[in-house]
Parts: C-alpha cells; sequence; structure tokens
C-alpha cells in the first residue's frame, strides 16, 4: 500500500472533514487496502465517514 497516495485520494474526495462512506469504501477497493486499513487512515486524518450504507454515521 502507497500510504501517501491513499491520503491524496482521500483528501480529493473530503468536503468539510467527511468522506462519503461508498466513495471511502471505492478508494479501498482501488488501492486494494482492507477497509479497516482505510477507517485506520481516517481517523489519523481526523476525517468522518458520512452518509454510511449501513446507517452506522449520518
Amino acid at each position: 500500500m502507497d500510504k501517501d497516495a491513499v491520503i491524496e485520494k482521500v483528501r480529493a474526495h473530503t468536503k468539510d472533514n467527511k468522506i462519503a462512506c461508498k466513495q471511502a469504501l471505492r478508494i479501498a477497493k482501488e488501492e486494494n487496502i482492507s477497509s479497516k486499513d482505510l477507517g485506520e487512515i481516517l481517523n489519523e486524518l481526523k476525517i468522518k465517514v458520512a452518509h454510511c450504507q449501513l446507517g452506522c454515521f449520518p
């Protein structure tokens, strides 16, 4: 995993320190990392997941 590339993609799709769940999952798939690993990166960057497909994060 190229963490810098993941961070760059995340920041490109982040608005008001939030990223849509669907977009976050797409980035994880594109970068071939687990959603858990991406979640850890989001936590480090203090970016919240929004519009959760499971209804966990409104």
